[in-house]
């Protein structure tokens, strides 16, 4: 015989809180992850004097993703262990911490090793709070249908987070000259120059800022934002009943990896970790190219075009080209001064267009999350549920990829919402399913090896992935220059929409192996 559940309770004041909490990790998460595709591109140029399309292009921008992954899965995977070893609050607020003091340090980088070393820092604490936060909710409430929800919809605001770095960094290269910014729907914020960018005096060592109002370095500093409500509400919040129980009656036993692949989790473990890669695979080897493809659009150009003849016209550029002449400049340091001016002008339209590409894609990706937690009530069937998502996307993803995002820019907003919706859509699949799947002692290290070793480690490989290969089908420039914006737009379009299929398959397929859970599972 089995019991039905007991009836779910009214939230009270402290559930409140670890949900509010849990929601700002869960949008902060993402907000610092996407942070990366946005600023990549004019950091690069800055910090590098590095041309998209170039092998040092693809060089380092295979480094800043890949490295900081690895750091991310492996001490993720740390982080797991902790959590089942020290609680799950106290991890969870470390984390947090972390990753948002990095991020604002991050915004005061004076060269690639140093924005290095803040984003492995970043991706850190990012992977180690995902499984904290998720382990914790998941085990505060008994109720298997209010923790769907609870689950679900907290995670809906990874898609605010997503969609709040896309406002935050369209704000930032507005108010980075101040300029008003456009919100939309009729919504003007009014203009704000913020402050200039400098390191302190004492640590002039480090080297100094180039451009004290560069958008980038805005949008990165405001990822101190999170800490702000954590170190309030902080004192008010308990750890998790059910660790905590079990700790305090000594039944809580040890973790370790070996266990994860032991006869009864093998399975799990090695198709939730395919899974989990497949899903990150998408998002990142396809959808957060965005800023790459965008400025291979028509319209964009067309955009590009005008700023210019109005900000750096002929007769500006060939006053700074006469006077640098004058000077005795050699043609390669006139060609990268030159180069200079004009990416003042192009680079906030391109980055502007990339943003509200990625505001669109989040809105998707908000409702995907929340059509998750709804459907997720109703089909009982995990494999079904996440079907749901991935039979779709099998169709869409190439289209709007290798179509849309070639073509125009009207359809890659309305590609860029569906495929939002589709893959981060998933995202929450997994926040819901993995607790369900592995026993109290070792959820953290089960969510930890599927969502960092899987997703954050391999997953998040394929924007180098996608990159690498598309480094190597762009046609170059006459005389050994580097390749048109367009040839490397369209390419790296084409390259995401293989990739995008690829893993969606991959991923279909590895469904039918996907264990479903079993009932009584989840108090193990």
């Amino acid at each position: 015989m089995s019991t039905s559940p007991a009836p779910a309770a009214r939230l009270n004041s402290t559930q409140w809180l670890i949900c509010i909490i849990a929601a700002i990790g869960f949008a902060f998460d993402i907000y610092e992850l996407l942070m990366l595709p946005l600023i990549l591109r004019p950091a690069l140029l800055e910090l590098g004097g590095i041309n998209p399309g170039t092998p040092q292009f693809t060089t380092w921008f295979s480094i800043l993703f890949y490295v900081p992954a690895i750091a991310g899965g492996v001490f993720g995977l740390l982080g797991g262990y902790l959590t089942d070893r020290l609680g799950r609050r106290r991890v969870l607020t470390w984390s947090i911490l972390l990753y948002a003091f990095s991020a604002f340090a991050a915004g005061f980088s004076t060269n690639l090793y140093m924005l290095l070393f803040f984003r492995c820092l970043v991706f850190i604490g990012v992977c180690v709070e995902f499984v904290a936060a998720v382990a914790w909710l998941a085990e505060l409430f008994d109720n298997p249908h209010q923790r769907e929800k609870v689950l679900g919809f907290t995670q809906a605001f990874s898609s605010i987070g997503g969609l709040t770095v896309a406002i935050a960094n369209g704000m930032a290269v507005a108010w980075s000259t101040g300029a008003a910014y456009d919100l939309g729907l009729g919504i003007t914020i009014p203009g704000v120059q913020l402050p200039a960018i400098q390191l302190p005096g004492f640590l002039s060592f480090l080297g100094s800022v180039q451009n004290e109002h560069a958008p980038w370095r805005y949008t990165l500093m405001s990822g101190l934002i999170p800490a702000i409500p954590l170190l309030v509400i902080r004192p008010f919040l308990p750890e998790s009943p059910a660790w905590k129980q079990k700790r305090e009656t000594g039944k809580l036993r040890r973790a370790s990896i070996g266990q994860l692949f032991s006869p009864q989790l093998k399975r799990t473990t090695i198709i939730t970790t395919i899974m989990f890669t497949c899903s990150f695979a998408a998002a990142f080897g396809a959808i957060q190219q965005m800023p790459q493809i965008v400025p291979g659009l028509p319209e964009v150009q067309a955009r590009v075009k005008e700023a210019l003849d109005k900000g750096f016209p002929k007769e500006k550029e060939d006053a700074l080209v006469a006077k640098l002449k004058s000077e005795n400049k050699s043609e390669a340091d006139i060609k990268k001064a030159v180069g200079a001016e004009k990416r003042k002008i192009s680079g906030p339209v391109e980055q502007a267009a990339a943003s509200h590409a990625t505001k669109i894609q989040e809105v998707g990706g908000l409702v995907g999350r929340f059509l998750l937690a709804g459907l997720a009530l109703y089909i009982f069937s995990r494999r079904s549920l996440l079907r749901v998502f991935l039979i779709p996307g099998l169709v869409a993803m190439p289209l709007i990829f290798g179509w849309a995002a070639i073509n125009s820019l009207s359809y890659l907003h309305i590609g860029m919402f569906v495929a939002g919706l589709l893959t981060v859509g998933q995202f929450s699949f997994w926040g819901n399913y993995l607790p369900l799947v592995y026993p109290v002692h070792l959820r953290g290290t089960g969510e930890s090896f599927a969502a960092n070793m899987g997703g954050r480690l391999v997953g998040t490989s394929f924007a180098a992935v996608t990159t690498t290969i598309a480094g190597a089908l762009v046609a170059q420039g006459p005389n050994g220059a580097p390749p048109s914006a367009i040839d490397v737009a369209h390419t790296t379009a084409y390259v995401a929409a293989g990739v995008a299929f690829s893993v969606y398959l991959v991923n279909f397929i590895a469904s039918f192996w996907l264990p479903e859970p079993k009932e009584g599972q989840f108090d193990e």
